[in-house]
């Protein structure tokens, strides 16, 4: 997006633009890898509806929580200089049949790692990342063999008042991990035969909820949720988050408000689908005729003596909402923070209560350690048991994927894959501001749960699980091979650039997935596979490849990457995460074509308002439909400007992602996608005008036929940057 609005600053040359698209091309920003699903947390009494936040920047140093006279395994975060960190990407693929045989390895896998070097090397690695990635608050929780070995806290859950994290009492916000307890109550249903994983959704939702066929055959199943492959396009600016309280909507007003489109059929293709977490927790809701918040407490959080952890949110009582969080818990929750690149911005309480099944819970490091204790031991814990032998094979047991080797989900929960051979499962979560994980790793009877309230955490918490496999139990790295020279020999068949299938397909928001979506792979001419995505690059070494697939590891982890095949070229790949794909884009679509055609309209349009000052008084002679065309062009060129500079202005505006969130798509958005249609309106009347203005009139009173050239060509630029905004939903300011 920023392409196409800075084509309309007079100061944007053209060489200029297109330079700034092939890099914006390298650098373009995704959706939260785990796309998002909580909310940052809040001041312990939450601000009055509509109120902003009062307290503004706070400086790092500024953060000096008041310390308790006997802390319990709290460590208070002091700034330290910056540290590089190597950028890192989770990645994940089927488990092995058998066990992988390790030449060498710090410790056995069934061998404990010793409490001592497990805290010294946690508290390395999170104060490094703390003083590298500007993070204000850490908590931690490792448990194996059924105890917990760590549990800490890193830095300061709030502002003000200053309070550091404590990891048995701070409540961080932990994002889509909360989908995990939705899968468990769905499969409880199952357990209990009054859901079928094979059966229709819709014959276990009210009809208002129900999913419709939209030109599909296959109706969507119960099993496309937690396997996230129902077909729907994901939206989320403007209705994911609320910040005032009053805006909060009942989960079933939510899901007939904000019903996303169906794009594919479903069980085709797994893509990352908020919503369908929640059609699920609301599926569940109506078979027990209980609310969903309920549920959890009563049949998971609530056996497993997790009294820290919840789905409700601190707004005020309300008729047809849940009831909120209690009082008791408040005090406790942790802030979120953004990250401005010289200060702490305070973010007000973020709700979710609207979609709760897929990221509203809140938690600490304590209860998330009973919850990893509970899944490592198949779904029990003190004698309670959360769910039973069925269930458990089920979340272990691999799905049939759509390629050998794709990453994908077991059941809901995520799979990871780790240093040495190992295989973890467990789930990501990020809101605006916090960011989770959570890794089991049921070989090694491992949990490890970290969580930060600052919107730069993401590195940290991907990096963290994988860092402690590999330093106990991995044998040291290979150095990473040599490229491939047959890859190198067909570079064109991989290098494009290609879009995520986790994005909007239609209205505003498709249009700016194509420059937060967008990953470039080129091949280098040593032959290695390096994909840009998100500002981070990874490198990647060809293991096998055929007809219809390749398969790549990555060159300095444990990922894996693969891709499609037809007729010898790379049609799509897909995300080492499971959680979406990335198709190929032809040049008419590319984030490059429309930067060059904004910057066109942009000098067609200075050149046609320029000519209203200079030509000459021959050149001003025309007939009454050259008159009425002028005009129309004229005006048009008036509009791109201005809807350019709109968006240009919305962009210097944007650099806070919550923002974007809140107000979209705002009057600036607004106002100058309402511009771009006026002007698109006009090209296409003053294209069906362009036979009668080459007729014109006598030779004494038409235009040259240099300016009928002139105003030929202009149109053209017009009518194909037009086209080029219909396609991806500039053009639709109701939307």
């Amino acid at each position: 997006m920023r392409l196409f609005v800075k084509a309309a600053l007079p100061a944007v040359a053209l060489t200029a633009l297109i330079v700034a698209a092939a890099q914006a091309q390298d650098t373009a920003p995704t959706p939260p890898a785990a796309p998002p699903a909580a909310q940052p947390a809040t001041p312990p009494a939450p601000a009055p509806a509509g109120e902003a936040n009062p307290r503004g920047p706070i400086p790092y140093s500024a953060l000096r929580p008041h310390r308790p006279a006997a802390p319990k395994t709290v460590a208070v975060t002091p700034p330290r200089p910056a540290i590089a960190v190597a950028p890192a990407t989770q990645g994940s693929a089927p488990p092995p049949v058998a066990p992988v045989q390790r030449p060498y390895a710090r410790l056995a896998p069934g061998t404990a790692i010793p409490a001592a070097e497990l805290e010294a090397f946690v508290d390395g690695a999170v104060r490094d990342a703390m003083a590298a990635d500007h993070i204000a608050g850490v908590t931690v929780s490792v448990v194996q063999n059924g105890q917990v070995v760590l549990k800490k806290g890193y830095g300061f859950a709030s502002a003000s008042p200053a309070r550091a994290v404590d990891p048995d009492r701070s409540l961080f916000r932990i994002g889509s991990i909360s989908k995990t307890f939705t899968w468990i109550a769905l499969m409880k249903e199952v357990e209990a035969g009054r859901i079928r994983l094979e059966a229709p959704l819709n014959l276990y939702l009210p009809e208002p909820l129900q999913v419709k066929d939209q030109g599909f055959k296959r109706p969507v199943q119960v099993r496309d949720l937690p396997t996230h492959s129902a077909g729907f396009e994901d939206r989320a600016l403007g209705q994911l988050f609320e910040q005032n309280p009053g805006r909060v909507r009942p989960l079933s007003v939510y899901l007939r408000q904000e019903r996303p489109r169906r794009v594919r059929e479903a069980g085709s293709l797994p893509t990352y689908s908020n919503y369908g977490a929640a059609l699920a927790g609301a599926a569940v809701a109506y078979v027990t005729n209980k609310p969903f918040e309920t549920i959890v407490e009563t049949e998971i959080t609530g056996p497993l003596n997790m009294g820290r952890t919840t789905f409700r949110e601190p707004y005020t009582r309300r008729e047809g909402l849940p009831d909120p969080m209690a009082s008791a818990l408040r005090p406790d929750i942790a802030e979120g923070f953004h990250w401005t690149g010289a200060v702490f911005q305070p973010r007000a309480y973020e709700y979710i209560s609207q979609i709760a099944p897929a990221g509203a819970a809140s938690s600490t490091a304590a209860d998330m350690a009973r919850y990893m204790m509970m899944i490592l031991a198949g779904g029990t814990l003190d004698g309670a048991t959360v769910y039973g032998p069925q269930t458990a094979h089920g979340f272990r047991a691999t799905l049939q994927r759509a390629a050998p080797g794709v990453n994908g989900w077991d059941d809901g929960f995520m799979e990871f894959a780790l240093p040495g051979g190992f295989r973890g499962q467990g789930h990501g979560g990020a809101t605006l501001s916090f960011m989770s994980n959570m890794v089991t790793i049921p070989e090694l009877n491992l949990g490890v749960f970290i969580s930060t309230n600052t919107d730069t955490g993401g590195k940290l918490v991907r990096r963290l699980p994988e860092q402690i496999v590999g330093r106990f139990y991995a044998a040291p790295a290979d150095l990473p091979g040599g490229g491939s020279q047959s890859l190198a020999q067909n570079a064109a068949a991989y290098a494009g650039t290609y879009l995520s299938t986790r994005r909007a397909y239609h209205g505003l928001e498709k249009f700016t997935a194509l420059f937060q979506s967008v990953a470039q792979v080129s091949v280098t001419p040593d032959g290695k596979l390096v994909t840009r995505s998100g500002g981070a690059a990874q490198t990647w070494l060809l293991e096998t490849a055929d007809e219809q697939y390749a398969r790549f590891q990555q060159a300095d982890g444990p990922g894996t990457l693969v891709f499609q095949m037809r007729d010898g070229r790379a049609v799509r790949w897909f995300a080492p995460w499971g959680g979406e794909a990335f198709e190929r884009l032809g040049w008419w679509r590319l984030p490059v074509t429309l930067s060059l055609l904004a910057g066109l309209t942009a000098l067609a349009s200075f050149g046609a308002l320029g000519g209203l000052f200079s030509r000459g008084r021959r050149d001003a002679r025309q007939t009454n439909v050259q008159a009425r065309t002028n005009l129309m062009q004229v005006s048009s060129a008036v509009l791109w400007l201005v809807s350019m500079g709109g968006f240009a202005a919305w962009s210097g505006q944007s650099a806070d992602v919550a923002a974007v969130f809140y107000s979209w798509p705002g009057p600036l958005v607004l106002l100058s996608s309402a511009c771009a249609l006026v002007a698109a309106l006009l090209t296409a009347f003053t294209v069906l005008l362009l036979p009668a203005i080459w007729r014109g009139g006598r030779r004494l009173d038409s235009w040259t036929i240099g300016r009928k050239l002139g105003f030929t060509a202009t149109t053209a630029i017009y009518a194909a940057f037009s086209a080029a905004l219909l396609m991806w939903g500039v053009l639709e300011p109701w939307s």
